[in-house]
Order: structure tokens, then C-alpha cells, then sequence
């Protein structure tokens, strides 16, 4: 997906519209990751912190990210992330629901499609569902206000709308 992506290798002449958004798919791989490794401390997504390499980088980020939590262990007991212990079944899904919706944010962006297994969407619905029913008017720093979407759509869409995103929504730069 990244590699299709019209944003250009140099931050610095990237009009900030897609930048800002792979930056902060960086920073979410990173602070993902560091649910299962040393916390990091992420900069705030900004096209100047977008480095050049981006289009190998957060691949690979993301990709080292998948294989740790393809252990049965990542999934169990506590961890540690931003101060706070954390289940890690709990880690493991907000960093799933990272993944899904600023991978739909990306694609979007960039004119792309797409698309996610049935069974991920269902798990980060879930997560998403049970957090909006404790802030039905948005979570700051996580969600904006649900975006009404109807009970028979696509539960991908359902998703999306929950995270305050409209799933119609199709950028008209790129």
C-alpha cells in the first residue's frame, strides 16, 4: 500500500496531506510495539518528522510488529505501556484496531483500496464498541464523535464510523 502511496520521499516538499498521516501510522507502529518492547517516545506527527526512508521503514516496523504478536505469549499476562500496566489481550487489540483504522486512513488518503480478515474487524469492533459506549461523544487522543453509519452496513464500516471517520469519505488529493 505504502509503496502506491502519492505522498513524496522528501517530507520537506510533501504539502502535509498524506505525510501526517503515514507519520502518525509510524509513531502508532512504534508505540504498538512497545507493548511487547522498551517504550518509545514517539514524536508528534508532523511531514517534517516524516523520515526518508519511510516507505521501507514502516513496512518493516509494522511487519516486526505482526510477528511479535503471533506469539501465544505476547497475548498473556500484563504489560507496560505509556505508565500504565495493561492486560495484554487489551494491548494487543488496541494496537490491532492502530493498524486497521489508520491503515483504512492511509488508504483512503491515497486512493486505495482497502480491506481486512473478517475475524480482526470483529475483534477491534469490539474493543472499539465497548470504548465508545463509555464516551459516546468521542475519546480524545483516540476517537472523535461516531459517525452514524446504518446496522446493516459492512461491519468494517460500522468500525470506522465508530472512530469518528466517515466510510464514505474518498480524499480528492492524491
Amino acid at each position: 500500500m505504502l509503496s502506491a502511496c502519492p505522498v513524496p520521499d522528501r517530507p520537506d516538499q510533501s504539502d502535509g496531506s498524506g505525510a501526517t498521516i503515514l507519520l502518525s501510522e509510524a509513531r502508532n507502529a512504534e508505540v504498538a510495539e512497545s507493548y511487547l518492547v522498551a517504550e518509545t517516545e514517539a514524536s508528534k506527527p508532523d511531514a517534517s518528522n516524516l523520515a526518508r526512508d519511510w516507505r521501507t521503514r514502516i513496512p518493516d516496523r509494522l511487519t516486526s510488529l505482526g510477528r511479535a504478536w503471533t506469539a501465544a505469549s505476547a497475548w498473556e499476562g500484563m504489560t507496560e505501556t505509556g505508565g500504565s500496566d495493561v492486560p495484554a489481550e487489551m494491548a494487543g487489540v488496541i494496537a490491532l484496531d492502530e493498524i486497521i483504522v489508520h491503515g483504512w486512513d492511509i488508504a483512503v488518503a491515497s486512493g486505495q483500496g482497502h480491506s481486512c480478515e473478517p475475524e480482526l474487524v470483529q475483534a477491534a469492533f469490539g474493543f472499539v464498541q465497548a470504548t465508545v459506549a463509555q464516551n459516546p461523544d468521542g475519546s480524545p487522543g483516540l476517537f472523535g464523535p461516531p459517525v452514524p453509519v446504518a446496522e446493516d452496513a459492512p461491519l468494517f464500516d460500522r468500525l470506522i464510523g465508530l472512530t469518528g471517520r466517515d466510510p464514505n469519505w474518498r480524499s480528492s488529493v492524491h
